[in-house]
């Protein structure tokens, strides 16, 4: 038998560590953990559903029917001169992903709470999951874009779609990181705080309206600029404004705004993984 010194263990369980410390090994090692938690949320999602993933499709296409007849036909709101239906989908595309990231993310701990008492494994995989299988719906979303794009395009409307499109990747990475660290940050407060978990809903859909699914940035700035700072700090408004400038030709777009809105949420993740990690020690005895 060996003696302890000699032996050599191919993953070792400590109660503590950094907590800043990802555990990029631990995932890496676990990577089919990730794929079969993404298909489990596929599937079960849409599971005894008759349509099943057409609810992809049909889903943010009658959001956009009835955001343009509420808010582009009742209440006249200006769509920066683009088509309503393009101007109201380009948001609520951008916005279903990041807000689908962030309220599945928030129910992590309560939700799994069974089974990260049984067996361990890296447990920011579970939010990882999340994202990446929110991911697939995003995509799906996209096509429905590029369809509404193309059908409007074949009418003869001039859409400028221009350089910024090359920023694509690194908004859909803001989106899945804000996402992720607000979704953490509440999941971690929710297993001490079940009140919060009632919030959530009306907390995103509060957070929508300050944010320019439904009326652009410019808007805000003609017609209340006393509240303009209220919409301009919200990270994702210089995301869904990039998003459509890049696709759409039109959005209050700058370098500097986007910026600041990158910077928000590399702080918010930050914050929401020393929190994750920091309630992950002991938060079975709480949930």
């Amino acid at each position: 038998m060996t003696n302890a010194d000699e032996q050599h263990w191919d993953i070792e369980i400590a109660p503590h560590g950094n907590l800043f410390d990802l555990k990029l090994r631990d995932i890496w090692r676990y990577r089919d953990l990730l794929f079969l938690l993404v298909r489990r949320d596929f599937v079960s999602f849409y599971k005894q559903t008759i349509l099943g993933p057409l609810w992809f499709f049909i889903l943010p296409l009658f959001t956009t029917v009835i955001y343009t007849f509420v808010f582009g036909t009742l209440a006249g709101i200006s769509t920066d001169g683009l088509p309503q239906p393009l101007f109201y989908m380009a948001g609520i595309t951008a916005w279903n992903y990041f807000a689908d990231c962030l309220t599945k993310t928030s129910t992590v701990f309560t939700a799994n709470a069974a089974l990260f008492g049984k067996v361990y494994f890296p447990r920011l995989i579970v939010p990882m999951s999340i994202v990446v299988s929110n991911l697939v719906r995003f995509c799906v979303q996209m096509l429905l874009f590029f369809i509404v794009m193309g059908a409007y395009m074949a009418k003869g409307v001039t859409l400028h779609m221009n350089a910024g499109l090359i920023l694509f990747p690194f908004l859909l990475l803001l989106m899945a990181m804000l996402g992720l660290g607000l979704g953490m940050i509440i999941s971690a407060l929710t297993t001490k705080y079940r009140d919060l978990s009632f919030l959530i809903t009306f907390g995103i859909q509060l957070m929508m309206y300050l944010t320019t699914v439904i009326y652009p940035l410019s808007t805000v700035k003609a017609k209340f600029p006393k509240y303009e700072w209220l919409v301009e700090y919200n990270p994702m408004t210089s995301i869904i404004e990039a998003f459509r400038y890049g696709f759409l030709g039109r959005g209050t777009f700058t370098v500097a705004s986007l910026g600041i809105s990158a910077i928000i949420t590399v702080l918010i993740l930050l914050l929401g993984i020393i929190i994750f990690n920091r309630v992950e020690r002991n938060f079975v005895d709480t949930v």
